[in-house]
């Protein structure tokens, strides 16, 4: 299967899992610095079995919403436990994603920042067409995902 390759500005990008998305993670970070992007690993480094996805996926998150790396891509064994602690920190919009379509709608429409993926679940090939199909896209800033969006963000200030 040739590599999908689509035009991607260079990016600063973070990536974390727990012992479950380790694997993944290695070769998705090696695939992105191959492809030029500058990529900060929030760990793990050495994966234990009684590793935490939060520790990882939380510092993580916290660097797309202050601004430190452009996007990130979270991994635990399935990729819900990342999403859920991804979007537990306010300004993060992460989401769990096996397929093409969701990655490139999910940042057109919804301006997804965190692409979440089960290293136990997506094998090597669809993880990286995924990876560049999320950082390929462009939020559209269309008025009504701006409008959903302002809804979304007044959510997490009641918090």
């Amino acid at each position: 299967m040739p590599d999908f390759v689509p035009l991607v500005p260079k990016m600063l990008l973070g990536i974390a899992a727990d012992h479950g998305g380790y694997e993944l993670k290695e070769y998705l970070a090696g695939r992105m610095r191959e492809a030029g992007h500058e990529v900060i690993d929030f760990g793990d480094r050495k994966p234990t079995e009684d590793d935490d996805y939060p520790d990882f996926i939380v510092p993580l998150a916290r660097a797309i919403s202050s601004g430190g790396v452009n996007r990130g891509v979270g991994i635990c064994g399935s990729g819900v436990g990342a999403s859920v602690a991804a979007n537990k920190v306010v300004g993060v919009r992460a989401c769990l994603i096996h397929e093409n379509f969701s990655a490139h709608q999910g940042v057109e429409d919804d301006d997804l920042n965190m692409l979440c993926l089960g290293g136990l679940v997506v094998g090597h090939a669809l993880a990286w067409e995924l990876v560049q199909t999320f950082l390929a896209a462009k939020f559209s800033g269309a008025e009504r995902h701006c409008r959903r969006l302002a809804k979304v963000t007044a959510l997490e200030k009641k918090r």
